[in-house]
């Protein structure tokens, strides 16, 4: 049973769909160590779960002060899953679930995000042909924070998002950029 860690939210129960086909919820520890490393740059902030899932990302985000989020997936049944959990999460007022693929909707959206979180499935490659696509919807100092399997081949720079450090949890990396400034 996954749980939101803090802030307005915590303690809530979620659900996820059954399996590891479609989802995979991110332990405990490693989301605590995600949301630790963006602690100040949360509150207000206008928040992108790519590859969504069951949304437990971008709802800890919201519990956790974001402005709004914008969840997305391409499974309908995430989706459905996505929408009950920012119900009983008490977030849903600050969510849009869009049901959709990342790079179509990468592709076409105009909006800019101060907090992008991306944990496709593993071994795919997915995080790293998402970041080109992605950077130009990052506003200036904006992190992305990347779940993967440790193994992950990721660029050290890509269109102007900078990766400024790595995090190991047993078989799981967290990558960490950062948009640069505009001069």
């Amino acid at each position: 049973m996954m749980r939101v860690i803090a802030g307005t939210a915590r303690g809530k129960n979620l659900t996820s769909l059954p399996g590891e086909d479609v989802t995979r919820p991110t332990i405990n520890r490693v989301k605590e160590a995600m949301f630790s490393s963006v602690q100040f740059l949360v509150p207000g902030a206008r928040v992108l779960d790519l590859f969504a899932g069951s949304g437990q990302l971008g709802i800890e985000a919201l519990s956790r002060g974001a402005a709004r989020c914008v969840f997305l997936d391409t499974s309908r049944e995430a989706v459905g899953v996505i929408l009950a959990n920012c119900k009983t999460a008490g977030v849903f007022s600050k969510s849009r679930v869009i049901p959709d693929d990342a790079f179509h909707f990468l592709a076409t959206t105009r909006e800019q995000f101060d907090l992008a979180l991306l944990d496709p499935p593993f071994h795919y490659g997915t995080v790293a042909k998402a970041l080109p696509l992605l950077s130009g919807h990052m506003a200036p100092g904006g992190v992305v924070l990347c779940e993967t399997e440790l193994t992950a081949d990721l660029p050290g720079t890509v269109q102007g998002l900078v990766q400024v450090r790595q995090y190991k949890y047993g078989k799981i990396l967290v990558t960490r950029y950062e948009k640069e400034e505009q001069l």
